[in-house]
């Protein structure tokens, strides 16, 4: 757009506005870089809400697109230019503001990012749950957008509940505070959680409020393994439903156990088909009384093995190992898509022994299952041992059916991933064309210009 740039010194200072062709290839897309790019005019790298609500003022005035970033690492294509204009880079705005011990909360700008906020909080004695398997890069305005969530969300749930308020920019350069620093309250539509999980179509987060809670005081890790992957999945539905409700349970093929020994001592035997890695917080005596009746239960279903692992060391291999799976399994192939899907806890069984058939019938892509599996949200994934036009129509076809088979169970076509453009087809199936229409209405009431972050969350044309 000509112009565009000099227009936006006036308004930044002119080295937080980048528009060498390397700079703007560097933002064309998030981590789904492999499906689509597109390509901004000019990249802006704003350090307060003034600049933001400066920038938005400007942009609404000229109808000029704008795409606001956290760190990138989407699986969505959320932050993909599609129609190119303004990428707004929110990691200048990264500090944390406040952390209130006796108000269990924390003020932080959009761009603190998710682990330095989570050993900020620590310090203190207290905790941040929301744990997605990006935290060491992505920020907290991007997770709020999305409703990230991560292992922990068996227990202590997904971003979405732990927002009490949010300061954002509106399209038009104003800027609203919904919510605050209370953990409830009923004054009119909830605004603070209609911005949580917008994914930028609305505005732009700037500040959010965040509840905290009190630090576990121990940890232990157990890992089961299991004969089947039936049983995994089986497992874990008996193990919520007879009381127990551990911090995290992942369910891991062999395939990604394989790759997690690389990295893991001592390594794992890999005789089972599917294993669930867990994380069982609280008191010592909470954690014993869990471990015990986890054992109980494990031995009543003829698991191969559970092992519960006492060094705290060894266990942490085994949860950095389990965070950089994706990588692993990439490193293996060529090209990787991950899924998403959320289904309810007693589906899970059911979900991935669909899932297994089908992969059962696949030639040039592999299908793989791996998840957050305490609350049903579920990651197949496609690997691709070669990348053609073959490959990438098998592809498709599956990652359709996946979705098609989750929302058949009563679930999602999303559990933390968000809509973005990848699933912008898929969102459609989900709310029909009733809901969708609505959420149209919502984001012209806010966006009467269509300026943000335009091409995302359902199909034009829809």
């Amino acid at each position: 757009m000509k112009g565009l740039a000099k227009d936006l010194k006036r308004l930044v200072a002119s080295e937080r506005v980048r528009t060498d062709p390397e700079d703007l290839f560097a933002y064309s897309a998030d981590a789904t870089y492999y499906i689509k790019r597109g390509r901004p005019d000019a990249v802006v790298l704003p350090e307060n809400t003034k600049e933001v609500s400066a920038l938005l003022k400007y942009a609404f005035h000229h109808a000029v697109p704008v795409t606001p970033r956290g760190a990138g690492t989407g699986l969505s294509g959320g932050c993909t230019p599609l129609r190119g204009g303004i990428v707004l880079d929110m990691k200048r705005m990264g500090r944390i503001l406040d952390i209130n011990r006796r108000n269990m909360s924390a003020g932080v700008e959009a761009g603190v990012v998710l682990a330095d906020f989570h050993k900020a909080v620590k310090k203190q004695g207290l905790f941040y749950p929301p744990n997605p398997q990006s935290m060491n890069v992505c920020t907290l305005g991007g997770n709020v957008a999305t409703r990230a969530c991560g292992p922990h969300g068996v227990k202590y749930g997904a971003t979405g509940d732990y927002v009490m308020g949010l300061e954002v920019v509106l399209p038009d350069g104003s800027v609203i505070a919904p919510g605050g620093l209370v953990s409830r309250s009923s004054a009119g539509y909830d605004l603070t959680h209609l911005f949580t999980g917008s994914e930028g179509t609305l505005g732009v987060i700037t500040k959010a409020n965040l509840r905290l809670l009190a630090l576990p005081p121990a940890h232990r890790t157990a890992m089961v393994t299991c004969e089947t992957i039936e049983q995994a999945g089986e497992a874990v539905s008996e193990i919520l439903a007879g009381g127990t409700l551990p911090a995290m349970i992942e369910f891991l093929p062999r395939m990604a156990i394989a790759a997690m020994n690389r990295y893991i001592t001592p390594p794992l035997v890999t005789e089972g088909k599917a294993y669930l890695l867990i994380d069982l917080d609280g008191t010592r005596d909470e954690i014993q009384a869990q471990a015990d009746q986890i054992l109980g239960i494990c031995r009543r279903m003829g698991v191969l093995d559970i092992r519960v692992i006492e060094d705290e060391q060894e266990a942490a291999t085994y949860w950095t190992a389990r965070s950089n799976i994706g990588g692993m399994l990439l490193a293996m192939m060529k090209k990787a898509i991950n899924e998403d899907v959320a289904v309810p806890r007693d589906r899970i069984p059911e979900f991935v022994r669909e899932i297994q058939a089908m992969a059962s019938t696949l030639s040039r892509v592999v299908l793989g299952i791996a998840g957050h599996a305490g609350d049903g949200n579920m990651h197949p994934s496609i690997f691709f041992p070669e990348v053609n036009s073959d490959a990438e129509n098998e592809a498709e076809a599956v990652i359709r059916k996946v979705v098609r088979l989750g929302l058949s169970l009563g679930g999602t076509v999303s559990g933390e991933h968000g809509i973005g453009f990848h699933k912008a087809e898929f969102l459609h199936w989900e709310l029909g064309e009733v809901q969708i229409r609505l959420l149209k209405r919502i984001k012209k009431a806010f966006d009467p210009k269509g300026i943000m972050n335009p091409g995302k969350l359902w199909k034009e044309g829809r």
